[in-house]
This record gives structure tokens, C-alpha cells and sequence, in this order.
């Protein structure tokens, strides 16, 4: 049963990703796919794996502990705020602070994670923005 409401969840949320895509005004310069490929392409994705779930769930599916839960709990509210706080502080600063936290949660120590956070958003930073020119929310630091 927890399969099926979690697939119309999913198909809940698929529904919602392509309407707030189809509200997303174009300008008349931009790549030929447009903003709106990507959210449809995973709101797609989303939909088909919803109706799967489903029409064929586990047969007693196990849900994770109380802990576990807790920590997805904690990642989706960090991936909210990364979003929010995205225009605003900017891409290198958020990005590098939801990295160290998710890579916290995976089972690294506090000094590992903000290393691992710091290369993830430098890295990401170096390909996406001086490599293939894409442009990146600046923070009042100017990156």
C-alpha cells in the first residue's frame, strides 16, 4: 500500500514540476531546447516511475528507521533552502555548504565533509562556469 501512495505522490509531484515548467517565461535569446526541457524531461521521468510503482509495489516494502528517516527529512530541507538561498548568497557559497551537509550525512566527519564541499562547488564551479561558459547566481562576493 505505501508503494502505491508514494507512486500518486510521485505522480502528484510530476504534475506540479510540469506546470510550474510551463509557466517559466522564455526569452526570445536562448539555446534551442529552452528552459523548460529539464524539468519536463525529469518531470517525465518522475510520472512513469510514480505509475510503476504503483501498478507493481513491493509486496512488503521496508521502510527505513526512525534515524534514516530523520536524515531525509533533514537532506530534503537542506535541497529547499540550497534553492532559496541560491539567488542570494550565490552558486559557489550554497553549493559548497549543501555539499559538506549531504556529504555529512553520508557518513563523513565534519572536516571531511567541508572539504568535500568545497572541491564539489569548486569543481562543479570550474566546468560549469569557466569551461563551458555557463552563466552561475553570483553572492555578494561576486562569484
Amino acid at each position: 500500500m505505501s508503494d502505491r501512495l508514494f507512486g500518486v505522490a510521485a505522480l502528484f509531484l510530476a504534475g506540479l514540476m510540469t506546470w510550474g515548467a510551463s509557466v517559466i517565461e522564455e526569452s526570445f535569446i536562448q539555446d534551442p531546447l529552452g528552459p523548460k526541457a529539464f524539468p519536463w524531461v525529469i518531470a517525465a521521468v518522475l510520472a512513469i516511475t510514480g505509475i510503476a510503482m504503483m501498478l507493481k509495489p513491493d509486496d512488503e516494502p521496508e521502510w527505513p528507521a526512525r534515524a534514516k528517516l530523520l536524515r531525509i527529512v533533514w537532506s530534503v530541507a537542506v535541497m529547499v533552502l540550497y534553492a532559496e538561498l541560491l539567488p542570494i548568497v550565490g552558486f559557489v557559497i550554497t553549493t559548497a555548504a549543501a555539499a559538506a551537509f549531504l556529504s555529512w550525512q553520508l557518513g563523513g566527519t565534519v572536516r571531511q565533509a567541508a572539504i568535500g564541499g568545497a572541491l564539489i562547488s569548486g569543481g562543479i564551479y570550474l566546468v560549469f562556469h569557466l569551461v563551458l561558459g555557463l552563466s552561475l547566481a553570483r553572492g555578494p562576493l561576486g562569484f
